[in-house]
């Protein structure tokens, strides 16, 4: 008996809320990485095929009827030449650096939350200010990851659902920076939820009912985004939003994309109209969708969305 109340004591720990949060701590400082990083690797793969079409003299004659400028041939060559310079980039290396300075970030200054407050918000070497931000997800993504704990209590299954909610708070600040929703994130999203539900790891959705959250999902959105550009000419939302509802709909079932939609639309329509009155939203921008549609998903994760439905009156 004791020996395997102690055996098990360590994986107790870890999945207890305290254990998580903790844990938290430390993916929420990766995802400050990952928020900044991921739309530069995008950045570089955008240009990186329009270097390769802009060298696509085969293209260039069936689309235009002519041979291809000798301009845009050596325009590709400079661009992928420039490419090439830049130095890798990726989610681990290079080593994270200040961008004032260049001054490499060690260990003890990259401590979750601690170091931000250890150095007053500034960088050691120039004295650069460190934006709030950094902390900011840190502890969100330590109090998301504590209450889902706290509510699903220390199982596996908590582990699995602190990774959705690490995602979408990653999806919500790159779209929020970007107005860009990565494939990258979201289609892996939706088709682990797809997967978790075949394997039975969500014990409230089976796998038709994953997939008919997911179709429901995107198609909802799609439908919305067509009517609204048939009838105004222009376009609503991307197809970012698409993706990331239907991975919403894979998790939490169809049930779910109604309200999350409701959430979304009230709490982006206010956000909208209150930055557009203080001027925070210039002229011709908008405000991306997204944010809004994870906060729905995130809330129906952690109040339950039997009490989300009442709250419609479902």
């Amino acid at each position: 008996m004791q020996e395997g109340f102690f055996s098990g004591l360590p994986l107790e720990l870890l999945l207890s809320p305290w254990g998580l949060a903790l844990l938290g701590l430390l993916v929420g400082s990766f995802l400050n990485v990952v928020v900044h990083r991921v739309p530069l690797m995008l950045e570089r793969q955008w240009w990186g095929d329009v270097g390769a079409q802009l060298g696509d003299g085969e293209s260039y004659q069936r689309t235009f009827g002519a041979a291809m400028p000798e301009r845009l041939a050596l325009a590709s060559s400079s661009l992928e030449k420039s490419l090439a310079e830049l130095r890798p980039l990726g989610l681990v290396r290079p080593a994270s650096r200040c961008p004032a300075c260049g001054h490499r970030i060690r260990w003890f200054e990259n401590i979750p939350v601690l170091s931000w407050l250890a150095l007053r918000g500034k960088c050691s070497a120039c004295g650069t200010r460190i934006g709030l931000r950094y902390p900011l997800v840190e502890i969100a993504t330590a109090l998301l990851f504590g209450a889902l704990g706290w509510l699903i209590g220390p199982q596996p299954l908590a582990l699995l659902w602190c990774g959705v909610a690490a995602t979408l708070l990653a999806l919500s600040l790159i779209d929020w920076d970007t107005t860009v929703l990565p494939d990258a994130m979201t289609l892996p999203l939706l088709w682990a939820g797809i997967v978790a539900a075949a394997m039975g790891w969500l014990p409230t959705l089976t796998l038709p009912q994953s997939v008919a959250g997911a179709a429901a999902g995107y198609l909802s959105l799609w439908a919305v985004y067509w009517l609204f550009k048939l009838t105004t000419g222009k376009e609503g939302m991307g197809y970012g939003d698409f993706k990331l509802l239907a991975a919403l709909g894979a998790w939490l079932g169809a049930t779910a994309i109604l309200p999350i939609v409701l959430m979304a639309s009230v709490l982006g329509a206010v956000v909208g109209l209150v930055m557009k009155a203080t001027g925070a939203l210039r002229q011709g921008r908008f405000v991306p969708f997204g944010p809004f549609l994870a906060g729905g998903g995130l809330v129906v994760m952690l109040v339950g969305l039997p009490t989300v439905l009442g709250w419609i009156g479902w």
